[in-house]
């Protein structure tokens, strides 16, 4: 699953704060590893969880990941995270899911 033409969801408690700042944060590594979204949403777990399955990618707190599961079992990437602002981990993250290319 190398990261052209992928869509990303990004989750968070309430869609407000913390998915918007983690947004903008996977967008800058998307963008530095010349990945190019078709679609890049965020929004409250509520949302996520029934939209999940129109995402290939979707990024939210590590303590959320089950909560997708379901969307899982369907072949969606999962990508759970500690902080959801932290570059890195998304980049580290994002390389273990196979949508970006070590190298």
């Amino acid at each position: 699953m190398a990261g052209k033409n992928l869509s990303f969801l990004v989750c968070c408690a309430n869609g407000a704060g913390s998915s918007l700042m983690a947004q903008m944060t996977l967008e800058k590594v998307l963008k530095k590893h010349n990945i190019k979204a078709t679609k890049v949403h965020h929004c409250a777990l509520s949302e996520g969880k029934g939209s999940a399955p129109q995402y290939d990618v979707v990024v939210c707190a590590q303590n959320f990941k089950d909560m997708f599961a379901d969307a899982e079992k369907k072949g969606i990437k999962i990508v759970g995270l500690k902080n959801v602002m932290s570059a890195p981990e998304i980049e580290t993250k994002l390389k273990e899911q196979g949508i970006i290319q070590e190298g």
